[in-house]
């Protein structure tokens, strides 16, 4: 059991608001981003204009600029030769709006954290975690560009591999920020006397994120788009268009229907690491406090594996995609509450 105790009274009240403003446009610029790869729209703007770039097309001229620039690349050529300007714009803006909200986020996180520097308002340690996530930011924005830069040459796409990097870095930050936001709003504010082993949450929690970069893996490869079927991939459990012999390739990792095969398995693995975690939660008396938590995160994990089922059936659709990985933030975020009631604060 835990016991409750009134919070500090001289809590800083801007700090909360702060940390609780970033978690959630991060959330926001997740969701974008993925829209961002559903939509196709991602290579749109070949070039990374860091200042000038916060600025879009204004004028006809520029507009017909901005388009000759995409028509230079692989994309354009082997894919949408027959693309009109109306067409290009709304694939720009999907991509504009990725990157003026990864600007924003930016200086929102710089601008308030100096502040309280200043200030003094954080202690060493929190300090410490929240520049680390500052360096976390803007090492995203490299891999960002890094990620556009590899479909401008020779692909039609950007690499699975620095997508799914994108993406992982990207819940990496929303998870540091929406800690940092638990660990200060309730600082002091209960003691363990019980609780689970911290490895069991954690190791879920890690669990659950090596299956969203999975799951980047499957959007990147247009994974999503081939099997439609549930639970058979076609007529057999393992994808009948691959030799088991391939599942062991070290370029096992580039077939579109071994990664989605993948992808199953391990949500299927999450499903029954759960009902183990509800299981030893219910069991124990003591850890009474753990289970309306728990009880919430059940209800995402299945409204996750619902969405990802009726996702493949659908061949991607992109509200469904959308909503399978909106699923997936709400799955992380009460997983992270669990790991941090799970822990003892000091």
């Amino acid at each position: 059991m835990y016991i409750n105790s009134v919070l500090e009274e001289n809590k800083n009240n801007n700090i909360l608001i702060w940390l609780l403003l970033i978690t959630l446009l991060v959330a926001l610029m997740i969701i974008i981003g993925g829209l961002t790869r559903l939509t196709d729209s991602g290579l749109s703007i070949t070039k990374w204009d860091l200042f000038t770039g916060i600025f879009p097309p204004l004028t006809l001229e520029s507009w017909n600029k901005t388009f000759s620039l995409y028509k230079q690349i692989p994309e354009y050529y082997l894919e949408n030769s027959n693309m009109t300007l109306k067409e290009f714009k709304v694939i720009f803006w999907w991509e504009y709006i990725h990157r003026l909200l990864g600007r924003i986020i930016g200086l929102l996180y710089i601008f308030p954290l100096i502040y309280f520097t200043i200030k003094k308002k954080l202690k060493k340690n929190t300090l410490i975690s929240l520049y680390s996530i500052l360096f976390l930011i803007c090492f995203q924005g490299f891999i960002g560009w890094y990620m556009v830069k590899s479909g401008l040459t020779e692909k039609t796409d950007v690499s699975h591999y620095r997508l799914s990097l994108h993406l992982t870095l990207a819940f990496i930050i929303f998870i540091l920020l929406q800690w940092n936001y638990l660990k200060y709003k309730y600082e002091d504010s209960f003691i363990l006397y019980f609780k689970l082993p911290n490895y069991i949450p954690i190791f879920f929690l890690l669990t659950v994120l090596i299956q969203i970069s999975l799951g980047a893996l499957v959007s990147g490869l247009d994974g999503g788009q081939i099997y439609q079927t549930w639970p058979l991939m076609n007529s057999s459990y393992y994808p009948d268009d691959s030799d088991i012999n391939n599942f062991f390739s070290l370029n096992s990792f580039e077939s579109p229907s071994i990664v989605q095969f993948v992808h199953r398995n391990i949500a299927y693995f999450i499903f029954f690491l759960y009902l183990f975690i509800l299981f030893k939660i219910f069991k124990n008396k003591e850890l009474l406090y753990l289970r309306n938590t728990a009880l919430i995160i059940f209800v995402f994990l299945l409204l996750q594996i619902f969405l990802g089922i009726i996702t493949v059936l659908s061949g991607a659709q992109i509200v469904l995609a959308s909503l399978h990985q909106i699923g997936s933030i709400f799955l992380v975020a009460t997983t992270l509450i669990l790991v941090f009631k799970n822990s003892k604060i000091n």
